[in-house]
């Protein structure tokens, strides 16, 4: 049996699946496990991962790409046409896996490019209230893994959820986290609290559009706190030398860490060490909350959120439509937390169904298992 881990996208998505991957090889050496990446930096990315399973063997492969499109991830970041060609392009290599396991949605369409043997199975990448995921086509992946009761709640309403092909309780990327936690290593070098501020990257949703610099520019001119700006990784992907240039003007505050996209912005480097969190609509919110702390979300565009499932992490902090006086919001915020403890506790115990690692096993043999029934 061969499967394949196939990552089109950008390295935010690659946690969910990755160690799913590692653990079937450990788990299955019969199998013969395939890592796909469209980038070298990307493949090299998994394999400095890959350290953390010093026993699973897998095969490491780049898929295949004209050179002007790898060059345009480089200069541009990944997009709807590289994506796509990738998909088109590497058909005849798709179709000679078993099953292809992915963390986003964009590979449905190879059931539309001629691939049809493999078993298409989603790992999803997030734990979030969007709409986007719960998309009426995830019915159409074979084999589904999802965090908990929650998510399972709202994949049942829209018709994905089907018996013997999904498995709940799975948020792999927790196991890896787990793993890297006693590399971290101090963020600053004083021990005020660290704000976390995570815009997302879609203009109809974000702060960063609106509120952005001003709250940057707050943060700047006080010492009370120690302040991170790590947006989601599409935000600036990759960020182009006017905004790098732009951005290192904060480079003179100690006080201050931007970081537009490295990896430690996907690997909950700062959800982890952080003391509060201030965003909009990334799942990120529900990765920091998993330690029950203060939350601000920024309301930029006037959204009717009360009772809007898409919004329901809004109930878990303090909601604000400006960013005037953000630090005194900020003190507010902290001194009103435990009006929403209880709640960010709630929130988690529904969100994943267990926080007991590992759950990446679970999930090998549940994909092996539906598979061996299936094929």
């Amino acid at each position: 049996m061969r499967i394949l881990f196939s990552y089109i996208a950008q390295p935010h998505q690659t946690l969910h699946s990755l160690p799913i991957a590692m653990e079937m090889a450990i788990l299955f050496p019969e199998l013969e496990v395939h890592v796909a990446c469209l980038t070298d930096s990307h493949l090299e990315y998994v394999k400095s991962l890959s350290r953390y399973y010093p026993t699973a063997h897998v095969h490491y492969d780049l898929l295949y790409l004209p050179k002007i499109l790898r060059n345009r991830i480089s200069t541009a970041g990944y997009d709807v046409l590289t994506k796509m060609a990738a998909l088109w392009l590497n058909r005849r290599n798709f179709s000679t896996f078993d099953a292809i396991v992915v963390p986003e949605r964009t590979s449905l369409y190879l059931k539309t490019m001629g691939v049809k043997h493999p078993k298409l199975i989603w790992t999803r990448h997030g734990a979030g209230d969007r709409a986007i995921g719960f998309a009426k086509d995830t019915k159409n992946f074979d084999f589904i893994l999802f965090a908990g009761k929650k998510l399972k709640k709202r994949l049942e309403a829209n018709g994905t959820l089907k018996p013997g092909r999904y498995v709940e309780g799975i948020y792999a990327k927790f196991d890896l986290v787990e793993k890297m936690r006693n590399k971290r290593k101090p963020l600053f070098n004083n021990n005020a609290p660290i704000v976390l501020y995570n815009p997302h990257f879609k203009n109809s949703l974000s702060s960063w559009k609106k509120f952005g610099i001003e709250i940057l520019q707050q943060f700047a001119e006080q010492k009370e706190y120690n302040f991170i700006f790590a947006p989601h990784f599409r935000l600036f992907d990759p960020p182009s030398k006017k905004e790098l240039a732009y951005f290192s003007q904060f480079s003179r505050y100690d006080h201050l860490l931007i970081d537009l996209g490295s990896y430690k912005s996907v690997d909950m480097t700062y959800t982890q060490m952080a003391d509060m969190y201030i965003g909009d609509v990334s799942s990120q919110v529900a990765e920091f909350l998993t330690t029950p702390r203060p939350c601000l979300f920024l309301n930029a565009h006037k959204v009717q959120w009360h009772s809007n499932p898409n919004y329901r992490f809004w109930e878990l902090g303090e909601v604000s439509d400006n960013a005037d006086n953000i630090i005194e919001q900020v003190k507010n915020v902290f001194s009103n937390q435990h009006h929403y403890s209880s709640l960010q506790e709630h929130y988690i115990q529904e969100t994943f169904s267990s926080l007991k690692l590992p759950t990446a096993p679970k999930a090998a043999r549940a994909i092996v298992d539906f598979l061996g029934k299936n094929l």
